[in-house]
């Protein structure tokens, strides 16, 4: 998982910043709330934690630009040193997944972040069909189908459709699709990722018709959007001969 850190405290960083890499995760981290704003402007994350104090402004301000100026639904944990009931509460109400407070201990920080995940629906358990009706996915035989028949995908525009039907809504950065989808290592331009998804959107017809759009935002990335489709007024259709 991607994780963006804003800590401004160095020593606790690089802690926090071990531990996670420790625990499989890509860490990012900054130490002022410009810092993270900048990279939130051109990059995804899958969870961002979020110290309350910060030597340029308040977390809470990072937190409202995220939620507000860029509709990020993406989790934040705040990390603090406040614990007043008060406090707790004004931070979920601004938007925050959870709320830890410092010291920091390990254990607690990874399950914490496992259970955020796992509520926001980043961490789907392994299955063998995943149907987003009219598509269908089958996990274990790689296979694609809409309305019940197969459509031919490749291994890389599989992968693509699968990450975006499971995360309907999010906006993803065009850096971390390649970090999803080909790896961290892999030595691929950005133009590919371009390339899959064209190829995706047009043979999976993600159109409004068909309930998706597979929009982009513009330097940025994709969001695979769910669409209302109007349902047919009986009033529309041809009346039969009198």
């Amino acid at each position: 998982m991607r994780i963006a850190l804003l800590e401004d405290d160095v020593a606790q960083a690089e802690a926090v910043a071990e531990w996670l890499r420790l625990n499989g995760h890509e860490v990012y981290a900054f130490g002022t709330g410009r810092e993270l704003m900048r990279f939130a402007s051109r990059e995804s994350a899958d969870l961002f934690l979020i110290d309350w104090g910060l030597p340029d402004m308040s977390g809470l301000d990072v937190l409202a630009w995220l939620r507000q100026q860029r509709r990020e639904v993406t989790p934040v944990i705040f990390v603090t040193s406040r614990e007043a009931e008060d406090d707790v509460v004004e931070a979920l109400s601004a938007g925050a997944d959870d709320f830890i407070v410092k010291p920091i201990r390990q254990k607690e920080l990874l399950s914490r972040i496992e259970a955020v995940l796992r509520r926001a629906g980043q961490r789907v358990a392994e299955q063998q069909l995943l149907e987003v009706p009219p598509y269908q996915m089958d996990l274990a035989r790689r296979q694609a189908c809409m309305n019940g028949q197969e459509v031919e995908l490749t291994e890389k525009e599989f992968d693509l459709a699968v990450f975006f039907f499971r995360n309907i809504g999010r906006l993803f950065s065009r850096g971390h699709l390649l970090e999803v989808v080909w790896g961290r290592t892999a030595n691929v331009a950005t133009r590919t990722v371009d390339t899959h998804i064209s190829r995706v959107r047009n043979k999976l017809a993600l159109r409004p018709e068909n309930g998706f759009r597979l929009t982009s935002t513009y330097n940025y990335g994709y969001r695979l959007e769910r669409m209302e489709v109007a349902p047919v007024e009986l009033g529309d259709a041809v009346s039969p001969t009198e």
